[in-house]
């Protein structure tokens, strides 16, 4: 039968068949799939729980056959970056489909008369609205599990798109970094040396309520310096910080985060990790409810040989200048005492030099690639 597209609306009824298309048909047993927590989902994509809409519009598809999902997509247009950048670009994000040439025709067609519809004369992705969503398709890495920030797609993917004329526009690294037996003695001697010359240091917290009453703020606006100048950066406003340090910074694990201040006590650099809670996510298919929430707090209490490294940040001033030996050298010893054999990387621009110099250190496996294509429309 032929492929019909539906409009989704901007509902939580609505939305939520959105998302279950992913979880509970397409990737339904496959063992590497990892579920995004339904709930932050949700509130990802309703314009009234999103901060980013405040600079965002998007539009939402299911593609149907025989009355079954078969595909989705969303269309993403965000003006700061659009502005930013001297473009008219829509995005094209949440995107699944079966290895079926008119469904993947159907469901590009529509985002993209979306995308005309409003100017926009390019179409890139996959990307969210904001860096802080997920971003980049897998085209290296299939039979690995991803972190819970990572999009995992089938080998067929890439294809479909070059398929339909799209061209890579960047490409992200996925890292599979090694846990020492111990701090390298050279990093430890750098980090001794930088704190030293610069008169930085590690601080450190027992409270999460200190945490953020300090440094909440300070940490999302280092990122906003940090990650200016990199692909697509969209800047955090002030209501995105402040949902962000209430949805996370409260749940964080405080022996996980490092932070390096000056002799002003003011924030230079942040590494925040996590116990990786991917199995967790898979076991409980992405619901906190019924008994979701026994997995994802079991993970979080480090059940788990794997850590994630979310996100690390460095003022822009003191990059290239070791301050990340110090982030590392204070994270090391948590990693050893927890038991972990690897880190995970979160997605790494490909010709980000800075961040890849950081793992010298380290014995390293670049065990997946990801990349964003763009095409005219």
């Amino acid at each position: 039968m032929s492929v019909q597209i539906i409009e989704i609306q901007p509902t939580k009824s609505q939305i939520l068949k959105f998302i279950h298309y992913p979880t509970d048909v397409l990737y339904k047993d496959c063992p590497y799939f990892v579920p995004p927590l339904m709930t932050d989902e949700v509130d990802l994509l309703l314009p009234d729980r999103n901060p980013a809409f405040e600079f965002c519009e998007s539009k939402y598809f299911i593609a149907l056959r025989d009355r079954k999902p078969v595909g989705r997509i969303a269309g993403i247009i965000n003006h700061v970056v659009n502005e930013r950048a001297g473009k008219n670009e829509c995005r094209f994000g949440f995107v699944d489909f079966i290895d079926d040439d008119e469904v993947v025709d159907a469901l590009f067609k529509a985002v993209t008369d979306w995308g005309k519809s409003k100017g926009m004369d390019m179409l890139t992705g996959p990307l969210g609205f904001t860096d802080m969503d997920k971003e980049g398709m897998l085209v290296k890495g299939f039979d690995q599990m991803p972190t819970q920030s990572e999009i995992y797609n089938y080998e067929y993917y890439p294809a479909q798109l070059e398929r339909i004329g799209f061209e890579k526009d960047a490409d992200w690294l996925g890292m599979r970094i090694f846990v020492p037996k111990e701090i390298p003695t050279k990093m430890a001697r750098v980090a001794k040396l930088v704190s030293e010359r610069y008169n930085v240091r590690n601080i450190h917290f027992s409270s999460r309520k200190e945490l953020v009453t300090k440094y909440g703020d300070a940490i999302f606006s280092l990122i906003n310096e940090a990650y200016d100048k990199l692909f697509g950066y969209s800047p955090l406003t002030k209501k995105q910080i402040d949902h962000y340090i209430k949805v996370y910074l409260p749940f964080l694990p405080l022996d996980h985060i490092s932070m390096v201040v000056d002799s002003e006590n003011k924030l230079i650099a942040v590494g925040i990790t996590l116990p990786s809670i991917s199995k967790a996510l898979i076991k409980a298919r992405g619901r906190f409810l019924p008994f979701g929430w026994f997995h994802l707090l079991k993970a979080l209490k480090g059940n788990t040989n794997v850590v994630d490294l979310m996100l690390i940040a460095v003022k822009p001033e003191y990059q290239n200048h070791g301050i990340n030996s110090l982030l590392f050298a204070d994270l090391i010893p948590v990693y050893i005492k927890q038991k972990y054999e690897w880190a995970e990387s979160n997605p790494e621009l490909e010709s980000n030099e800075k961040v890849r110099q950081q793992w010298a250190y380290f014995e390293v496996d670049e065990n997946k690639l990801r990349r964003a294509f763009t095409k005219k429309i």
